[in-house]
């Protein structure tokens, strides 16, 4: 039986479920939740919540990464955005294929429980799929299988991937078309889009990533514009964790990258006594976003050290209504 058969029989057999129970998430009808803070406008688009608002908790042993779906509904929020890395039991398992059919089993369930819809898995740790050995560049796609497969027996419509590699522009361009192409074929089987994240040095130059995507020029590959991931470049060469010292301008780059957006990331940091976010204007990026014609998901994705996570999921999730309410 070829791998990415048994990844599936496993997940929709082997633990019970039928193939409707597999896919049931991607045709639940999910009731709009009630928007708090007496916001009564109803806003152009849904709300999901990226698992990574989470991260310190889960991180931290205080929450179970299964009880996102539960926390998300709490929060009122009607979409998940789960983040792979945080499930060290899949990712650490000596047996993958059960650890993946066990993780589709539960998450399933708990989105089932809560009226919840599985939107996408953020990817990592899975392989940088544009450095210069094509033979790692090749192991990557085949590691992102696996999530392609999962993904889809989800229900999700999306995975994201990390478009890390070399730092010269044009053979960062060619290695990630390679890429693309290949893990985009293969997704397309399963009707998962392959979408990148604006996540930093060449990933984070949006019309470089976006000539890259046309090139490639296959339906099933997009992009998820992230309000504040456009740092070039930081000091010491370092991936993350220190300054910011080249950055691509945040406003072009949604804008840039919204053609092929199949998902939006609000992120967000810090607040002022307004409730305002004091590194992104939200009103104007939200104006980009619907000028765009887009009206799927838009993601919170906190990431601040002041608030809690919690309450900065919940300030930046009211700033993103009160955003909408006020276009023109």
């Amino acid at each position: 039986m070829k791998r990415r058969n048994f990844i599936m029989k496993s997940a929709v057999v082997g633990l019970g479920l039928t193939t409707v129970g597999a896919y049931a998430c991607n045709n639940l009808q999910v009731a709009r939740a009630p928007l708090s803070n007496g916001l009564i406008t109803e806003p152009f688009f849904k709300l999901s919540l990226a698992q990574w608002s989470l991260n310190q908790a889960i991180r931290g042993g205080s929450m179970d990464p299964y009880a996102f779906a539960a926390k998300s509904h709490e929060l009122g929020f009607e979409g998940l955005e789960y983040v792979s890395q945080l499930y060290t039991d899949v990712t650490k398992a000596d047996n993958p294929a059960a650890a993946h059919a066990n993780f589709i089993k539960k998450s399933n369930e708990k989105a089932a429980t809560h009226g919840m819809k599985n939107l996408l898995i953020m990817i990592d740790r899975e392989g940088d799929l544009a450095v210069s050995s094509a033979a790692e560049r090749k192991e990557g796609v085949i590691k992102h299988h696996k999530w392609v497969e999962t993904a889809a027996a989800m229900g999700c419509h999306s995975i994201r991937i990390n478009l890390f590699g070399v730092t010269d522009p044009e053979a960062w361009a060619e290695n990630s078309k390679e890429s693309l192409l290949a893990l985009g074929t293969y997704a397309a089987a399963y009707n998962i889009n392959i979408i990148v994240e604006n996540h930093g040095y060449l990933s984070s130059d949006a019309g470089l990533l976006m000539q890259v995507l046309n090139d490639v020029n296959l339906p099933n590959c997009g992009t998820l514009p992230d309000f504040g991931n456009f740092c070039l470049e930081r000091a010491g060469g370092a991936r993350w964790d220190s300054a910011c010292v080249k950055e691509y301008d945040r406003y072009q780059g949604v804008e840039e990258l919204m053609p092929r957006a199949f998902a939006v990331s609000a992120k967000s940091h810090d607040f002022d006594a307004a409730g305002n976010e004091t590194h992104t204007d939200y009103k104007r990026m939200i104006q980009i976003v619907k000028d765009a014609g887009f009206d799927g998901y838009i993601g919170v994705e906190y990431e601040g050290k002041v608030l809690g996570e919690e309450a900065g999921i919940l300030a930046t999730k009211n700033l993103l209504i009160k955003a909408a309410q006020e276009l023109s």
